[in-house]
Order: structure tokens, then sequence, then C-alpha cells
């Protein structure tokens, strides 16, 4: 089958290269995708860029999530069948119109969800639930801090958390956000800035810290580091503060946001009794028994569909990347097809 695909060679969003291939016919345990919406992650722009650890050597499809329709099986798949609405996962190659994917990594979209509320959940439930629980042990009633918290992951961070009665602060890089946040139901948010461990502090009122979903870095990881009280954890799952509104990142100012990152001593965590813990959820990909297993207690908890801010065509998704890279949206960015 011909399909539309985009690839690059990492460097610069300037080399992502739309092109016609030939898709082959699924192996016995897979299935073939018809995508109709792709999820736009942070991960994908760090990939692109070369920063991303997991990232493909070479010429590489980026794209971690998709929802579509399964067109065809491998005679030893058995849980879907052509014709079902599917959403899913894959350790990149999602910046495509039709792929072929272990038949373990995708499940059924929700019969009253489009596309593009499927493209913008699996990714970001996977990681608010694991950095969430499975990480951060939250605890019915904690105190919570959820940095981008008007992203995907940030929205449905502060569902879980509040399913659990936490009581959640959410940080923010600019006002606009603000307002989608109170919606969201956060009890208080931040606008960050050169004053975020005085504002943490402030708005804490006195409240013990428990846990920081930290995705920034820099001193606002230190800051909120400050601020756990004893027992309190950091799930790092992010390095926002590495981000650059430009097609191509600056390597000096790479090295010197590197070489001023906050170094904790792990002898002074002992003797402030708390931790941090860091996960890249690509590296989770194998766990497929996992993911299902997360999926159905995110179900369980019904915390309603993921908000869409913003939808870019297939033929633009290489502004919608630019768009998406400057954090100026709310909600999931997706592309549809």
């Amino acid at each position: 089958m011909k399909r539309q695909i985009y690839q690059l060679k990492a460097g610069s969003i300037n080399n992502l290269e739309r092109l016609e291939d030939q898709l082959p016919d699924p192996e016995d345990t897979e299935v073939q995708i018809e995508v109709k919406a792709i999820g736009l992650n942070f991960a994908d722009v760090f990939a692109i860029w070369g920063l991303y650890s997991a990232t493909p050597k070479g010429i590489f499809t980026p794209g971690l999530e998709y929802a579509g329709v399964v067109i065809k099986c491998g005679k030893d798949v058995n849980k879907v069948k052509e014709g079902d609405r599917v959403m899913g996962v894959t350790r990149f190659g999602a910046y495509a119109s039709h792929l072929n994917i272990d038949a373990r990594y995708v499940v059924r979209l929700p019969a009253n969800w489009d596309f593009r509320e499927g493209a913008a959940y699996v990714v970001q439930g996977l990681t608010a639930y694991y950095a969430l629980f499975n990480l951060g042990a939250l605890q019915k009633g904690d105190t919570v801090l959820i940095h981008s918290a008007a992203g995907g992951v940030g929205t449905l961070a502060n569902r879980m958390a509040k399913y659990f009665d936490a009581y959640t602060i959410g940080s923010v890089g600019g006002a606009a956000k603000v307002e989608y946040c109170k919606k969201e139901g956060y009890d208080k948010v931040i606008v960050r800035g050169e004053d975020f461990g005085a504002q943490l502090e402030e708005n804490l009122g006195g409240r013990p810290l428990h846990l920081v979903m930290e995705c920034i870095g820099g001193k606002v990881l230190k800051a909120g580091y400050d601020q756990l009280a004893p027992r309190g954890r950091m799930v790092v799952y992010g390095s926002a503060s590495y981000s650059q509104k430009r097609d191509k990142p600056n390597p000096i100012k790479l090295i010197l946001k590197y070489l001023r990152r906050p170094k904790i001593d792990p002898q002074g965590m002992i003797q402030e009794n708390k931790g941090i813990l860091g996960f890249n959820l690509i590296y989770l990909y194998e766990e497929a028994d996992l993911m299902h297993e997360i999926l159905g207690e995110i179900a369980d908890m019904d915390i309603g569909k993921p908000n869409i801010g913003a939808a870019f065509a297939f033929d633009d998704l290489p502004d919608a990347i630019r768009t998406f890279s400057k954090g100026k949206t709310t909600g999931k960015v997706v592309i549809t097809l």
C-alpha cells in the first residue's frame, strides 16, 4: 500500500520531508491502521531536534500516538478486527497516513470519542497515571504541584489527582492559561516567573507539598524540590526549559543550561527525607500488559475526554510543530488526516 509519511534526520524542524513510500502487509501479530489523527508531544520536538536519547539513528519518522481505523489484520490477531476504531502508541513512526503496529499496542476508541480525542489520550494518560501513582504514590488528600498545568498531561493529571481529593497547584508559562486551569478545577494557579519559589510558598499557605509533577527543569525544579515536605516525592518526566522558539536549537544556550542545571546531593535527600524519581515513557513501550492495566485504571476513574486545544491538517504538520514548541497552546495539539 502506498502511504504519505514524514521523515527527517534529527537536527531541525526544517529537515522534515513529506514523501510517499510503500507499506507492506502487516506481520502475523500486527494490524494495519489508516491514521485519522496524530497527537503531538514535547518528546516529538526533542526527537526532531536530536535532543531525545531514545531518538533512532539516521533518518526516521517521528510521532508516538495516533488514532485511526484498522484496515488489515495479521493472521494471529484476534482482539481487534477490520473496521475497528482504535487509538494507540508506537515507538516513533506515527507521522504517517498508514502504519503497521503490533496489535498489543492498540485499544478500541470509546464509542462517543472522535479520532482527535483518541490521539490526545494514550500517551498523556499513561504519563500522568504512571507519574502520580506508580512512582509518585499519590495518597488521598495530598498536595500536588503540576507543571505545564494547561497541557495534555497536566490536564489529565489534575483530573486524576482530584479523583483522589488532592489539593492541586498548577503552574503555567503565561497568564492566558490561568482561566483554563481554573475551569479544570485547580485550587491554585501560578504563572511561573523569577519569583516562582516565593509564589509557590505563598500558594501552599502552610500546606505540606507531597508530590511534584516536574517537567520544566532548571530553577523551577530546584524551587519545587526545596518546598517538598518530608517524605515528599518529585517525579521528573520532561525538561521544557531546554526548549527554544526556533526551528533549530542554539547549541551554546543548550550547553549553558545544561551546565547550570540544579545539582541535588543524594546524601542531602537522606537528611531531608525526600526524593526524586525520573522516567521516560518510551522505555515502558515493551510493557504492553502494564499499559492496558493503567488504561483500565484510568477508565474506572471516568475523568472525561481530553481537551483538544488546536488541530492542524497533515499538510501543515511542520507548522503545527512550530506552534506547539512555543508553548502557547492549551490542551492537546493534534494533526488530522
